[in-house]
């Protein structure tokens, strides 16, 4: 489908017109529709008069000498094949002539209404004292004045309208027409599709993972124990795996281990984020879970008698076969099998029906979150809605029925409305922009920084970058491959529509740049906020240094608010809230999720494009990305649980 290019500025319409003709052409003065004498007036006339006498050369020689004499017949028939040939050669002359006339005219005519649409005169600073052109007709006289007071009109609407013409930044101008959008719109109303799905079928899929047709493992294969990478996402997403291998394996469970990691500098495991209880409890039916191995199989050397097995060993997104044909014999062996690291280490498909559903079972029933966290988490959502009057549908399974009340203002009428709120989660910390190998602005030092972060905290892509040809800075930007900075998401939100008093939270911990790279956010966004600033240094004080239970405060608030706003689709936390709200969202929870490839393309023209194309653009390629969709074959069940296996079509 052809796309449209709007960002391309047209000249604007004007009441001149060119109406001379080659022979006979009324002279300025003559034409009431022309603005008098031009700086293409005179080349047309010497061109004409030039035109004039070609035309009466070429006809002389295609006729020839009118007094020839054409008494002699034997020489008719040659002189005629002469003449046609000779007419021929004339009609081509003629024609390219013309072509060429009007491409002359037409030119000029654009050159001068290129002048008027700038609101400029020929003479740009006529003197003070400079008496009227008296060859100029009354009629011509009063077209001018017309497009005078319009040039007028022009200039003033232009100041009036349009920011200064000097811009600090690479975004510096775009950021000038948001504001002055946003400072005009304040009071206008937002659209619709902002703070609701846009399709009706989304409210027809409910969750039914909870639902089981087996009989429970009895794990008496042996025991497996995991210590989960990453992040708080990440070992949410290896947890859910491992439960599913359990089962394949008819192993028995040990309750898992969180890995401690430099970036993340948390020490926080299990027990710490996830009710430990009723995990072993909720999945009883479909495995068995221990809290520790038994002690004859405590004091065995796993890497000794290999049953250490880490990322190295297996292979991402592995099948099922792989376990059965790799793991489980040695599972058989020894009795146990501890997996270390265990990152993406399953693939989405193929997996039978019922391990598919005990996936989405474990991510959206079984693991919920300490009590301190629930009710931190509720009196932020609480706070984050201006004291509601009422609860969203994943409230009850974010922070659980008895912290769900504490959202509730009991004070608040049943005609208090509750203020809406929009969640950006703003994967813009150190790490993802060292790995993402993209530019930001920020010059040699920034270059230099994030060089030195990645010889430390990513030593295999440093050395890939030393050793193999990378893909360049704008390339990966062209591809969609850099998480968008501060600057370009704020650009996003003014251009969809968000009013300027709209409550923003933004999620995501020590933004790369600190403080001066969210005042482009601030500016725009005045009642923009972030957990620190809606929770007191003692509510936050049981979180400290524990980064991994500051994220799921974000989670909480992230998945509960009436509009989320992802500006990386590759980020795991953007991820499990967008399938979280999907699952839990009764289909009244919209997500943002721009084309990162296209949003590029849109930004590349930020020097040119105007504030309403830039608008337009920015909708229609949100709006693309708000389709019904089942989960695609291969693609995650905790992003996309719109799939027989977790949810249910009652359509």
């Amino acid at each position: 489908m052809s796309q449209e290019r709007p960002d391309e500025e047209k000249p604007e319409t004007c009441d001149v017109r060119v109406q001379d003709r080659i022979q006979g052409a009324a002279t300025p003065v003559q034409s009431p529709t022309r603005l008098g004498p031009t700086r293409f007036s005179k080349a047309g006339e010497q061109l004409r008069s030039t035109g004039t006498d070609l035309i009466g050369s070429i006809w002389s020689w295609i006729n020839g000498d009118p007094n020839r004499n054409l008494k002699n017949p034997v020489k008719r028939g040659k002189r005629k094949r002469i003449r046609m040939a000779k007419t021929a050669v004339g009609v081509i002359a003629l024609v390219g002539f013309f072509i060429f006339v009007n491409w002359f005219m037409l030119s000029q005519l654009h050159e001068g209404r290129a002048w008027l649409r700038r609101g400029f005169s020929k003479n740009r600073n006529p003197k003070p004292n400079q008496k009227p052109n008296p060859d100029l007709s009354p009629s011509t006289k009063r077209v001018s004045v017309k497009v005078s007071a319009a040039s007028v009109q022009h200039v003033e609407k232009k100041k009036m309208g349009k920011p200064k013409k000097k811009y600090n930044g690479t975004y510096g101008r775009l950021l000038a027409y948001a504001a002055h959008a946003l400072a005009e719109g304040q009071n206008k109303i937002e659209p619709k599709e902002l703070w609701r799905e846009p399709k009706d079928q989304a409210l027809a899929w409910k969750p039914c993972a909870d639902q089981r047709s087996w009989k429970p493992s009895d794990g008496k294969n042996g025991y497996i124990m995991v210590t989960a990478n990453g992040g708080i996402n990440q070992q949410r997403v290896a947890v859910c795996n491992i439960v599913v291998i359990a089962r394949l394996l008819n192993a028995t469970l040990v309750v898992p281990k969180f890995m401690f990691s430099d970036v993340w500098t948390d020490s926080s495991q299990f027990e710490d984020i996830y009710q430990v209880e009723h995990f072993i409890k909720y999945l009883s039916p479909d495995i068995r879970i221990v809290k520790k191995l038994p002690k004859e199989l405590q004091s065995l050397d796993l890497e000794a008698i290999g049953s250490l097995v880490t990322d190295i060993d297996v292979m991402k997104e592995a099948k099922p076969g792989f376990y059965m044909k790799h793991i489980l014999p040695l599972l058989l062996k020894n009795r146990v099998v501890h997996f270390f690291g265990f990152g993406n280490r399953l693939a989405f498909d193929p997996i039978p029906f019922q391990l598919q559903r005990l996936r989405c079972r474990c991510n959206f029933h079984a693991l919920n979150f300490v009590p301190k966290i629930q009710e931190t988490g509720a009196i932020l959502v609480r706070r984050l809605r201006d004291s509601g009057s009422h609860l969203a549908p994943v409230d009850p399974y974010l922070v659980g029925p008895k912290y769900a009340s504490f959202i509730l203002d009991k004070k608040a009428g049943p005609l208090h409305k509750a203020s809406k709120y929009l969640a950006v989660h703003l994967r813009f910390e150190i790490d993802m922009v060292a790995h993402s190998l993209c530019y930001f602005g920020g010059g040699d030092a920034e270059k230099t920084e994030l060089s030195a972060y990645r010889e430390k905290h990513f030593p295999t892509l440093a050395n890939l970058t030393k050793t193999k040809r990378m893909p360049s800075p704008e390339d990966l930007r062209t591809e969609g491959l850099c998480p968008l900075s501060p600057e370009e998401a704020v650009l996003m939100l003014a251009g969809l529509g968000f009013n300027r008093k709209t409550r923003v939270f933004v999620a995501g911990a020590n933004i790369y740049g600190g403080t001066k790279r969210l005042a482009a956010l601030t500016s725009l966004y005045p009642n923009l906020v972030t957990k620190e600033n809606v929770l007191s240094e003692t509510e936050l004080a049981p979180f400290k240094n524990h980064s991994s239970q500051l994220a799921v405060l974000d989670f909480i608030a992230c998945a509960a608010s009436d509009a989320f706003a992802m500006t990386d689709s590759g980020s795991q936390l953007s991820s499990l809230v967008s399938g979280y709200r999907i699952y839990y969202g009764a289909g009244k929870m919209p997500t943002i999720r721009p084309n990162k490839r296209r949003f590029s393309d849109i930004l590349l023209k930020n020097n040119t494009i105007e504030w309403k194309v830039f608008e337009q653009r920015v909708r229609k390629n949100v709006r693309q990305t708000k389709h019904v969709l089942v989960r695609p074959t291969g693609r995650s069940v905790y992003r996309y649980p719109r799939c027989k296996e977790c949810m249910c079509n009652e359509d």
